[in-house]
């Protein structure tokens, strides 16, 4: 694989990416990081001269947060999704996570070959290991009390869902799982965790991980829970917390969206690269 890359923006997970394609032996340039604590020595351009060079272009995880601007986290540069943005890359192959707001800010998006890593099985399943792991990894350094025998609840049964009852369960916590289908209640009990329904969550519990990105955490399921409960929020916007609830109530929640960029960013990284180099073996 000869293709020179262009890696532009995103958090240290691009920043990895980037160096580990290097380590490939692939020319790779780099736009939107230069905020970075280290750029492993890599080329920094702007963004025209990076389209110019690349025919690969690999965009952050996800693309835009809200639909008008580029994700750039580490840059000082306020990347307008626009046609001129759009123009850049039209004829190239375009790989991004989450791109469907990145598509609708401009038609000329069609011109280029995008393609959404985040709708590769691989990297999503990966990603819900480190995100759990990160989880368990917060809760260790948050909570004042141990995960031996805690009483922990995890809403949701969803692939980071999932991993958090085993990983929980093999630390030694008691662990209550919150699911919707009756099939997931059947797995949860035959995973060695309690299944609960929504509709029957009582408490209190010591910590609890949402991983739904819905409302599931209503006012009268959080009035049960003590003020020493802790709870993190790990769904995606707009999370499934009643935060007023919370805040009234004085039980703390931590706000923990995103993991794998902040706590493991090497090794979403190179799922990242492993999705993508996939999706180029397949055409």
């Amino acid at each position: 694989m000869s293709d020179a890359f262009g890696i532009v923006g995103g958090d240290l997970r691009q920043l990895h990416l980037a160096q580990s394609i290097a380590e490939d032996g692939c020319p790779v340039y780099t736009a939107c990081l230069e905020n970075a604590a280290g750029s492993f020595g890599l080329p920094r351009l702007g963004l025209g001269e990076l389209a110019g060079k690349c025919e690969v272009v690999v965009l952050p995880l996800p693309a835009s947060r809200d639909g008008r601007y580029l994700n750039t986290p580490l840059s000082d540069q306020d990347i307008w999704l626009d046609d001129g943005f759009a123009r850049l890359f039209a004829g190239k192959r375009v790989f991004g996570g989450m791109l469907g707001k990145l598509k609708g800010s401009s038609a000329l998006w069609q011109q280029a070959r995008c393609q959404d890593y985040y709708d590769r099985e691989e990297l999503v399943t990966g990603n819900a290991y480190l995100t759990a792991e990160a989880a368990v990894g917060l809760a260790i350094q948050e909570y004042p009390g141990t995960l031996l025998g805690s009483h922990c609840l995890v809403t949701g049964f969803g692939r980071i869902g999932k991993a958090l009852c085993a990983m929980l369960r093999g630390m030694g916590a008691q662990v209550s799982c919150a699911a919707r289908k009756s099939k997931d209640l059947t797995s949860i009990r035959a995973s060695g965790c309690i299944p609960v329904a929504y509709q029957e969550l009582s408490g209190p519990y010591d910590l609890i991980f949402n991983t739904v990105p819905a409302r599931v955490l209503e006012a009268g399921t959080l009035a049960r829970q003590t003020r020493d409960t802790l709870i993190f929020e790990l769904a995606s916007a707009p999370g499934g917390i009643d935060r007023e609830a919370a805040g009234r109530l004085g039980i703390r929640v931590v706000w923990a969206q995103s993991l794998p960029g902040k706590m493991s960013p090497q090794a979403s990284g190179e799922l990242i690269k492993e999705a993508i180099y996939h999706m180029m073996e397949e055409g």
